[in-house]
């Protein structure tokens, strides 16, 4: 007999999963976003909680249905090809960007108004961050208990503080909506959503959010299944909420910082108005303890995916990967999203196809034949699309400048389409086999 969670249990499970989710990237953006899309926020908006909320609950939800693993996820285009897909996901999310980038943001954000920007003390700021990412994550089984529990709740406490200060106390008024908003306000909305990682993170989440549960003594893969939906709805619930409300808090400080570079300016500008002197205060515990939380998840992500496919232990890849990442830190937070995002946006298209046809692949006869074809193509464009906004984007022929949706980032959907389209085809009227409801879950 598999023990149930009780509801405090999966309340729990999901402020773990909604806290793992929301790092200083999430709590930057959407501001930005708000003040730039002006009176078409809301439009932008749509697009962008597609991709920064949609598309990881969904992906939670695939996830689970394969027992918490993107290696099993990706079984329809072959175990090397899927191995190779898992490792660029979790490098890219783990040691290479996304975890450095939580030390980083979080001393950028809140730290360095405080200590002051220089080298020095981003190094021992560094030190003592990873130091406490290890500590954490050397004891994934208590995940449940020191994030769900713990640093979660201080976590959405924080943020329900910010979001509801944006609508009640708006700092001004709206700009006029930027010249890429009035074109294709949904679509940029969209491809914004990207840099917030979480569809990426959300394969390398689902792990992590299954293990808790096991840690609870659960292992019927239908229990642990529901938990993991839930989990994930919960997540999404809350995520959804902080972005409204940091969109607003965007949209309405336009007369404040009308040129903002980044969200970061106009959340120092917001809490200042807001808060007063405590802000800056307020603002530094609020991106520590968003940066930490995720950072721990992906560092136990990581170490737990690793530790099948290398001679060390998890406790062994934990030490590595706090001190590669610390490392990465001290390049500075500029040039780790200035390499990040053309990783991101060649692998995000089809990291996407995957997670939509794996609820598809019991209608084929080869799901390999629908599948592989049209996360190549979607590769292919990525990559164009990658170099296009590069340094390196003279390299691309003439034509590459005039394919559909190339303004809006993208030139991967129509071929996309089209290939898996030609795919159905093929596959109905080729000769193979449905594959077995077993490897289809």
């Amino acid at each position: 007999m598999t023990n149930k969670l009780t509801l405090k249990d999966i309340i729990a499970l999901g402020f773990m999963t909604f806290a793992l989710f929301v790092g200083a990237g999430n709590i930057i953006f959407p501001p930005i976003v708000g003040l730039y899309a002006g009176e078409l926020v809301w439009w932008a908006a749509i697009g962008f909680l597609i991709t920064a909320v949609g598309l990881p609950v969904i992906t939670i939800i695939a996830i689970a249905r394969v027992g918490g693993g993107i290696d099993s996820l990706s079984s329809p285009i072959g175990k090397r090809a899927g191995v190779l897909m898992a490792m660029v996901c979790y490098l890219s999310v783990g040691p290479l960007f996304a975890i450095p980038r939580t030390a980083t943001v979080s001393f950028e954000v809140g730290i360095a108004p405080l200590i002051g920007d220089t080298a020095t003390t981003l190094f021992f700021y560094s030190l003592i961050y990873f130091a406490l990412v290890m500590l954490v994550s050397l004891y994934p089984g208590k995940l449940l208990d020191t994030v769900g529990r713990f640093l979660a709740p201080l976590k959405i406490i924080a943020l329900g503080i910010l979001g509801v200060a944006a609508v009640l106390w708006p700092a001004g008024e709206h700009i006029p909506a930027t010249a890429e908003y009035l074109k294709a306000p949904v679509s940029t909305g969209f491809v914004q959503g990207y840099l917030t990682m979480d569809t990426l993170g959300a394969l390398v989440f689902g792990i992590v959010i299954v293990n808790a549960a096991r840690s609870r003594g659960v292992t019927d893969a239908k229990y642990l299944t529901r938990y993991t939906i839930w989990a994930g709805l919960i997540a999404g619930v809350g995520l959804t909420l902080i972005y409204l409300g940091l969109f607003k808090l965007g949209y309405a400080s336009g007369t404040v910082v009308p040129h903002a570079q980044n969200g970061a300016t106009i959340l120092h500008a917001y809490v200042q108005y807001a808060f007063g002197n405590v802000g800056s205060d307020f603002l530094a515990l609020l991106i520590f303890i968003a940066c930490m939380v995720t950072a721990v998840g992906l560092t136990c992500a990581c170490g737990e995916f690793f530790s099948e496919y290398v001679p060390l232990s998890y406790r062994s890849l934990v030490l590595i990967i706090a001190l590669f990442s610390m490392v990465m830190s001290n390049l500075g937070l500029s040039y780790l999203i200035k390499v990040s995002i053309p990783v991101l946006t060649a692998i995000y298209p089809p990291c996407i196809v995957l997670i939509l046809t794996s609820f598809t692949l019991r209608y084929w006869r080869s799901p390999t034949r629908i599948v592989a074809p049209a996360m190549a193509v979607s590769l292919v464009f990525g990559i164009i699309d990658a170099i296009k906004g590069s340094d390196f984007k003279a390299i691309l022929p003439e034509w590459s400048n005039h394919m559909p949706l190339v303004e809006q980032g993208l030139a991967w959907l129509p071929p996309s389409i089209l290939v898996l389209l030609l795919a159905i085809f093929w596959d109905r009227v080729a000769p193979g086999r449905v594959m077995s409801e077993s490897k289809q879950s």
